[in-house]
């Protein structure tokens, strides 16, 4: 068989996992949930309003402060929100099956044994805590 073809059988295998199957839910009620929607494009509408009047010659420390509590105020409601907690969680475990099976191709290129290789010190995708590809 050609690794192609066994990478498409892996991306149907993955889109066949519950922790996808979570993902796409989530992501697809966060995508009809109309509040939700409206509190994301408002937090954009602020953020674009606060650029402005970052790069702005007569910038207004106290609108600057007014707009930043604004912003907080706006992104701390929709992350606090069911949905989104929802859809983080779901993202979180996805990302991490996504590592392990990208850990588990990069040790096999690496000349690993596929089914021995350690899935758990592969890559976060933080590259804050990295030591380095190898």
């Amino acid at each position: 068989m050609d690794v192609i073809k066994q990478a498409r059988e892996l991306g149907r295998a993955i889109q066949g996992d519950e922790r996808f199957i979570r993902y796409a839910k989530a992501k697809l009620t966060n995508d009809n949930d109309n509040e939700l929607q409206d509190a994301i494009g408002q937090f954009n509408l602020v953020r674009m309003e606060l650029d402005r009047e970052l790069d702005s010659e007569s910038k207004d420390d106290d609108k600057v402060k007014e707009l930043n509590e604004k912003l907080r105020s706006v992104y701390s409601g929709i992350m606090s929100s069911a949905a989104m907690i929802e859809y983080n969680t779901a993202k979180a475990e996805l990302d991490t099956l996504v590592n392990e099976v990208n850990t588990i191709i990069s040790k096999s290129i690496d000349g690993e044994d596929p089914e021995t290789c350690d899935t758990s010190s592969g890559c976060t995708g933080s590259c804050s805590s990295c030591a380095g590809c190898h």
